[in-house]
């Protein structure tokens, strides 16, 4: 039984008011945040303790030193604003809001659960000021923020908080070109420059050179100081009150795993061989109990100098939310990465093109395979698809890797450019659908479905098990002539799905899993196919039955075996596992109608309603009508409405697959 504890609100209001210096408290303060933020990302099971341990004391220091927002109240309008423009530091946020009393304890204790606190910063949460977790987009929003503060006739400043790994996104430069000139002096930019991205140092990924030099010439004040130390932060935040005319940014020299001397660059690098293992994920329960003792050492050596006897610790009972399936730890994504070692061992010409996500892409394998068709483009993914166009017009084959949220999105204008000049590009588009749900909305991909489609000649696959994986890489590789699409879900499959022994992956063409019913319900991918297998074995107990096909080609159907399929059934229905408009069931949907297939059935979609939800991933399901259970209550019902306790929004009741790194 793992012993997690939490550090009560109560003792944070009597270091608070201690009357010693204000550097010595606020380490102290900094040390049980630390605290904190390791015992909720270990009972939530996920989150990023690297970054929120590096970005500790700043933060700290501008809650209880710097600004006004807590003495004035987080909704005044005159109040300090600050947010993270990174957004996967925000356990530590939350843990600074509980200290300060605007998050309470239920709120802390339901990180990245539904109806708690989302796995990246959301506005819906009191204190949180902007939504986050897209990178790049901080600096734009913090100068709206603060040009709209002088416009209005408001007071406080304005702190955005970045990554040093986020400065290789190109819409920081965009804002910060013209900051100097739009009259926001109110406005400081400080980067947590902890020198490490996912889980290589960031000169390696994409060197930011002289960042001092750089910024100066755009026009703004830079300061520089180590973000570890209170004199220093005094000094530069000293020198930030003094009157101005033009916005600020101070670099901040931080430890990347700060406090936890296992998780501190460069000994977690070195220990890594060169990968560092904490930017994301719960630690295990040996490591966890080590850095909380560590934590809590640091925190009663602090009590001690500061005369505050014993510090009061809460313990707190684990409810760790039930896994997602029962079936075997597969993978889809750890499938493609060995297939596409395998098929660059025939094709020369595959080249792999990665966002600073090679572990999770699980590309990682090919670039130790093959490091002279391995290209690091960081977190730059207009760069990254611009230059894939220029590998294809030159007749190499690239294959583009990132989270579909951002591959889809980010570099969409870029994507329809390549596909205009006829070029074969591949895209992989992992953590493809609602699941996981803990990261929250931003990495949550339900769009990418409708802005591949709506290219001409474009073919996306979307696989079910390791086996279709294969086979569905193989084919975009070797037969596909247009712009290809392979979605990836990222975590494990919640069970085995079993392929027809004569299954042959044909265009258009899906498989039947189960047979029952006058329904027919097709899905793909391995969270949603499972769902509607549960849903099947439950309306089979009730003597009703379910008719499950998988149907991989998620934006291609075949006429002809459409209609052989749905010929004896009443009714046809869809499950997408992405928003309702732009996925499988609108093909479906209009193959039907264009063939005469309507007539005499009934047709029911199901999608991701509304705006992904937050949590663990059975309870979001739900919550989306989309599990097991909902389905197989309105395939019942016969409606596509969403069943009593699910609600499709942002809700106040809140399964668990691991979030990604």
């Amino acid at each position: 039984m793992i012993d997690l504890r939490l550090i009560p609100q109560s003792e944070f209001s009597r270091v608070r008011g201690s009357g010693t210096p204000d550097a010595e408290r606020l380490a102290v303060l900094a040390a049980m945040c630390r605290f904190n933020t390791l015992s909720a990302v270990k009972r939530a099971g996920s989150g990023h303790l690297g970054s929120s341990f590096s970005a500790m004391d700043i933060v700290v220091w501008l809650y209880f030193r710097e600004m006004n927002t807590l003495a004035k109240g987080v909704t005044h309008p005159d109040r300090d604003v600050y947010f993270s423009s990174k957004g996967h530091d925000v356990p530590g946020l939350y843990s600074v809001l509980y200290a300060g009393g605007v998050v309470s304890r239920e709120q802390l204790l339901k990180l990245r659960r539904l109806g708690g606190l989302d796995g990246h910063p959301d506005v819906g949460v009191t204190g949180i000021e902007a939504n986050s977790g897209s990178l790049g987009m901080g600096i734009s929003k913090g100068k709206g923020i603060a040009w709209a503060k002088r416009r209005l006739g408001r007071g406080g400043r304005v702190f955005v908080l970045t990554g040093d790994g986020e400065l290789q996104e190109g819409q920081n430069y965009e804002a910060l070109l013209n900051a100097a000139r739009q009259g926001v002096p109110q406005l400081t930019v400080i980067v947590d420059h902890n020198k490490l991205q996912t889980d290589k140092p960031v000169a390696e990924i994409s060197d930011l050179g002289d960042i001092e030099a750089r910024f100066r010439t755009y026009g703004w004040l830079v300061l520089r100081c180590d973000g570890h130390s209170g004199a220093d932060l005094e000094r530069a935040f000293a020198e930030l009150r003094r009157p101005r005319d033009v916005p600020a940014i101070v670099i901040a020299d931080t430890v990347k795993g700060r406090g936890v001397s296992f998780m501190e660059h460069p000994r977690a690098l070195a220990e890594g061989r060169g990968l560092y293992r904490w930017h994301a994920g719960a630690p295990d329960d040996e490591s966890f109990a080590k850095a909380s003792d560590e934590l809590l050492a640091a925190v009663a050596a602090g009590f001690d100098r500061l005369g505050l006897g014993t510090p009061a610790i809460d313990r707190l009972v684990s409810d760790a939310a039930p896994s997602l399936g029962s079936g075997p730890r597969e993978f889809v994504a750890e499938a493609y990465g060995q297939a596409l070692v395998e098929l660059a061992a025939r094709r020369s010409d595959i080249v792999v093109l990665d966002g600073d996500l090679a572990a999770d892409c699980r590309v990682r394998a090919f670039e130790e395979k093959y490091p002279d068709r391995f290209i690091e483009n960081g977190i730059a993914e207009q760069d990254m698809v611009s230059m894939a166009g220029g590998l294809a017009r030159t007749g190499l084959l690239p294959v583009v890797n990132s989270f579909a949220s951002f591959l889809a999105s980010r570099a969409n204008e870029q994507i329809y450019n390549n596909a205009t000049e006829r070029s074969k590009v591949i895209y992989v588009c992992h953590f493809g659908g609602l699941i996981p749900a803990g990261p929250g909305k931003s990495h949550q991909s339900v769009r990418d479905i409708s802005l591949f489609g709506a290219l001409p000649d474009c073919t996306i696959l979307q696989p079910c098990n390791p086996a279709e994986t294969r086979l569905a890489l193989e084919y975009l590789v070797e037969r596909n002539d247009g712009v290809g699409v392979l979605r990836l879900a990222i975590g494990p499959s919640p069970r085995s799905i079993a392929l027809p022994a004569d299954y042959r992956f044909e265009p258009g063409r899906g498989a039947v899993l189960a047979e029952g019913g006058d329904t027919v319900l097709l899905a793909y991918g391995p969270v949603l196919l499972h769902e509607a297998l549960v849903a099947a074995e439950i309306l089979d107990a009730r003597g009703s039955g379910l008719t499950v096909v998988n149907h991989p080609w998620v934006n291609r159907v075949d006429a002809q075996w459409l209609a052989t399929l749905v010929g004896p059934y009443r009714r046809v229905c869809v499950v997408d596992d992405h928003a309702p408009v732009g996925g499988l069931a609108d093909r479906v949907a209009r193959s039907l109608a264009e063939h005469g297939l309507m007539e005499g059935r009934e047709f029911l979609a199901f999608g991701v309603d509304h705006f992904p939800a937050c949590g663990a991933p059975g309870e979001v399901l739900r919550h989306h009508g989309l599990d097991g259970t909902a389905l197989a209550e309105r395939l019942l019902e016969g409606t596509a409405t969403l069943p009593a306790g699910a609600s499709g929004g942002r809700g106040e009741e809140a399964y668990t697959l691991e979030a990604p790194q």
